[in-house]
């Protein structure tokens, strides 16, 4: 499908070495003629694809030196005829070129125009283009890693394997309604049971990889937790590497949650330091401290703190119960002060202050806050996906309950539901509502 043809800066605006202006749509290359001059005999209209031409960038004002580049449809990111224009990175330099392709008639893109033409030409899935926003925006080695899966069709592949076993099912449906006098309908009723509880299966476990993967995207949140003068403050500094909280003999000198963040094995970690909790007569501490127990209920991982050598006081079970809310890891923490072996019951023994111990911290910090290592379902980070394979589920689930009873080509409409559903993922099916929605999430010039 050729459009009208629209440009945009491809790269970041602001200065650098390079700008690139991307022109795509039904004849691209009628812009580059009227304003590149190539270095050589060859004109703009005998550019091979592929290769980049080194020449003068006519902008009106002024002339650049630069490079052009032609990709043909459909074998172009767009699936259209595609125009590219390699210039000197200044901001003025950029917009210059970008106004002269607006004189010669191209229209300016809009968010995500260009990865929206290649949805719309069959070059990639809607969950592949949600991988290129991913990609862009994310912070992480995790996030990208599964931004690039969703990109490469990861998701994709899974959806539409279900959704081929889903049309066999209709297929057999309609095969007993048309042709009663065979007797297949047992036979088919069975058939049908299978492969309807082998794609439930299939869904369930890609919603199974929604956990882990949500936290790729988001990150997990951290909160340190304990009594005061544990060393919650010096184990967060000796997490992150530099010092981030204040550190004082003090009791109740943290009266705020302080945070920060690392990266284990590329999964952004965030780090709450929570103020000690106890009893107080200091209502800025109290006020801290319920701040800290709500902190430590909403967390996806807490890291108890107790002082190692320490007697169990009320205060540390106290905290320790608020820390059981969910996953949490036990720590002594002032191994460098003390020698005493008595307590089993530790996930793990630290010093903040000569580090001891903090790389098994790490290691069980990322074992529980993640907990799936497996790259298998790790492109399920879209609450667009995880939602609409839940609705599948309950499809399937309601297509399996009346399986032994109910005639079969009323089954198909549960079935064909799941079927739609599943398109909403890869595309297919999905309404020009949620097409916008996705797009309007993209910059210009992607």
């Amino acid at each position: 499908m050729q459009s009208e043809n629209v440009s945009a800066i491809a790269t970041p605006h602001g200065k650098g070495g390079i700008a690139i202006i991307r022109v795509s749509g039904k004849d691209p290359r009628s812009v580059a003629e009227k304003m590149f001059r190539p270095r050589g005999k060859t004109a703009v209209k005998e550019f091979q694809p592929y290769r980049m031409y080194p020449g003068d960038i006519d902008c009106g004002g002024f002339t650049d030196y630069g490079l052009c580049v032609y990709f043909k449809a459909p074998y172009s990111y767009t699936g259209e005829d595609v125009i590219e224009f390699h210039c000197h990175g200044g901001e003025g330099v950029a917009a210059g070129v970008l106004k002269k392709t607006f004189d010669l008639g191209a229209a300016p893109a809009g968010r995500g125009e260009f990865t929206r033409r290649a949805f719309l030409n069959g070059k990639l899935s809607l969950a592949s283009a949600e991988g290129v926003a991913d990609l862009i925006n994310g912070e992480s080695e995790a996030e990208i890693r599964a931004g690039y899966l969703l990109y490469n069709e990861r998701l994709t592949d899974r959806v539409k394997a279900l959704q081929g076993q889903l049309k066999s099912v209709l297929a057999a449906i309609g095969a007993s309604v048309d042709y009663p006098e065979e007797d297949v309908e047992e036979e088919s009723r069975e058939q049908v049971k299978r492969t309807l509880c082998q794609v439930k299966n299939g869904v369930i476990a890609l919603l199974s990889g929604y956990g882990a993967g949500r936290k790729i995207k988001s990150g997990v949140t951290v909160a340190i937790c304990g009594k005061p003068n544990t060393g919650k403050s010096s184990l967060l500094n000796r997490l992150l590497g530099y010092d981030k909280a204040i550190v004082s003999s003090l009791a109740g000198t943290t009266r705020d949650a302080v945070e920060g963040e690392i990266e284990i094995e590329g999964v952004r970690f965030k780090l709450y330091d929570t103020a000690g909790v106890r009893e107080s007569g200091d209502d800025i501490e109290n006020a801290g401290i319920v701040k800290a127990e709500n902190l430590i209920k909403s967390a996806d991982l807490r890291v108890f703190v107790a002082e190692k050598g320490k007697p169990f006081t009320q205060e540390d079970a106290r905290v320790l119960q608020l820390a059981k809310a969910g996953a949490y890891i036990k720590v002594l923490n002032k191994a460098d002060l003390s020698s005493d072996e008595t307590e089993t019951d530790a996930d793990a023994v630290v010093s903040a202050v000569t580090g001891e111990g903090i790389g098994e911290l790490k290691r069980l910090i990322y074992d529980r806050g993640v907990g799936e290592r497996s790259e298998s379902s790790a492109f399920l980070v879209e609450e667009r996906h995880y939602t609409a394979l839940k609705r599948c589920k309950e499809a399937l689930t309601s297509a399996l309950n009346e399986i032994d009873f109910a005639p079969l080509d009323l089954l198909s409409v549960s079935v064909q539901s799941a079927w739609e559903i599943l398109g909403e993922i890869t595309g297919e099916t999905a309404s020009e509502e949620i097409v916008e929605e996705i797009f309007a999430k993209f910059c210009v010039g992607k």
